[in-house]
């Protein structure tokens, strides 16, 4: 079992509202705005009549998917879509069951899905970063001129303020609300590229038809069907990662600095041990550099999924799925537990009297 999912763990571990955009519901919210958006184009172009129109949205109004129909469906065809249209065309009225997912394929819905699900995630992500930067200001204001010692290879250097420690938390943050926005525009777009990426079937209607469906669900317009192309999303998990990392910058700083003996800061609260009742551990501190250390380490993973074999990969896509849900929910955990921690310092630095 997940430790993001876990009971036990997912209080440290996870995040209930970045593992939202990723749950099932959310998901199958996903599949059929997506076949409602598509339906809606098709007919605006006249390649299903307004009747077809009418029964596919009728129906994708209250549909329910079988989840233990799925699971097998998944099982036999490696992925959900296939059984979910298969359910969903089944309640429509028989002469229009073609209408609905027509021109489209699987990869089309699941990376839309995907693309609207990071949007969703980028959001959290930025509202979360704006928070941490406001409280690194007002620390900055309240404790910016106290004293610290400067610290090279964990050595004791020159004096430094509190200013010169937090602006080296401080900076990379904002920067990467600025990578995060860029991205974002480039992975969260709509994919339309039909059975071979190539959206032939419609040819010069597809990119009127893209472009309606982008409108619609709040996407990017595609330039062409980005199913091997997967550049902007490891661009995007590479963001995750430097934010993870500029996290357990911070964590491990107050690691050091809370340590017994260094006292450079007080926090609130703190762990505490079955065997040591004086020791305060800074759990959140240390949590930091633990998810920093993970995404750093999915990486790698994700460069992987950039070689798709010829016009659909099944391996390589596969282990997306695999890897960056799971990145997100750290990332999101990661600025969540940094909030907590930042607002249990209770004084960090020496007052310059002393």
């Amino acid at each position: 079992m997940s430790l993001f999912t876990d009971p036990m763990w997912s209080g440290l571990f996870g995040d209930e509202e970045v593992q939202c955009a990723f749950s099932p519901e959310t998901t199958f919210t996903q599949y059929i705005a997506f076949e409602v958006a598509l339906t809606n184009a098709l007919a605006a172009h006249d390649l299903i009549s307004g009747i077809a129109k009418a029964a596919v949205l009728t129906v994708c109004k209250n549909f329910i998917p079988d989840l233990e129909e799925l699971k097998v469906g998944v099982a036999k065809d490696g992925l959900p879509v296939p059984a979910f249209i298969k359910q969903l065309r089944a309640c429509i009225d028989a002469p229009y069951a073609a209408d609905c997912h027509k021109t489209s394929t699987s990869q089309d819905v699941m990376d839309t899905a995907l693309a609207l699900s990071l949007k969703q995630c980028s959001s959290i992500f930025q509202r979360r970063l704006l928070d941490l930067i406001s409280i690194l200001e007002d620390l900055m204001v309240r404790s910016g001129d106290r004293r610290l010692m400067g610290r090279t290879r964990m050595q004791a250097a020159l004096p430094i303020t509190v200013a010169d420690r937090l602006v080296t938390w401080l900076e990379p943050l904002r920067r990467h609300q600025q990578r995060l926005s860029v991205t974002t525009a480039k992975a969260a777009v709509l994919q339309y590229g039909g059975p071979v990426g190539t959206s032939f079937e419609q040819n010069e209607r597809a990119g009127s038809i893209a472009a309606q469906m982008a409108t619609e669900l709040g996407l990017g317009i595609p330039q062409s069907g980005w199913q091997t192309q997967r550049d902007a999303i490891v661009e995007y998990a590479n963001v995750l990662s430097l934010i993870s990392g500029s996290l357990g910058k911070i964590g491990a700083d107050i690691g050091l600095m809370a340590q017994q003996g260094i006292e450079e800061i007080k926090l609130s609260g703190g762990g505490g041990s079955s065997a040591m009742a004086h020791k305060r551990n800074p759990i959140k501190a240390e949590l930091l550099v633990t998810l920093a250390r993970y995404n750093s380490t999915q990486i790698a993973a994700m460069h992987s999924t950039l070689v798709h074999e010829q016009e659909r990969s099944g391996s390589a896509w596969a282990l997306e799925w695999m890897v960056l849900p799971g990145m997100c929910v750290v990332t999101g955990a990661g600025l969540q537990q940094a909030l907590h921690l930042l607002k249990q310092i209770e004084w960090i630095g020496s007052p310059l009297s002393d």
